[in-house]
């Protein structure tokens, strides 16, 4: 098993303040790990930031409960990885495909920007959890 070297989580409604916290609990851990480049921090926080924006813009309860945010970060050697989930949680709708909407469109890009930042993007629903698994291979050699 490879070793974690940092890590956060986060639970909480899916609201603005969540995905604010989020970020916050990103910009502390990359102080626990000073050599992951700044390109890869960039990069992956706004992949993070991105797709923890749509639950909080797009997730539709599936039920009585609210929808939460659920975002676990964890950081190995060579691999930064995000499971952003949300819980009680609707499954999406439409293809789960990055293409780019046309040019009139006003949303749609999210997934298509989180695939450009990052080096995997995968999901999964179980037990009325989304969750997309982000992952970014350091570009530092």
């Amino acid at each position: 098993m490879t070793e974690v070297l940092a890590s956060r989580s986060f639970r909480g409604p899916a609201a603005e303040d969540a995905v604010e916290a989020v970020h916050n609990d990103l910009d502390s851990l990359w102080l626990d790990v000073p050599f992951v480049n700044d390109m890869d921090q960039m990069t992956f926080t706004t992949a993070v930031i991105e797709s923890a924006s749509n639950i909080v813009q797009h997730a539709q309860p599936s039920g009585e409960r609210e929808v939460e945010l659920g975002v676990e970060t964890t950081v190995q050697p060579a691999l930064l990885q995000a499971r952003v989930s949300a819980y009680y949680a609707k499954p999406p709708f439409g293809l789960m495909d990055a293409s780019t909407p046309d040019d009139d469109s006003e949303s749609g890009r999210g997934l298509a920007l989180i695939e450009a930042l990052v080096t995997t993007v995968t999901f999964e629903r179980q037990d009325g959890t989304n969750t997309w698994v982000l992952s970014r291979t350091s570009s530092q050699d």
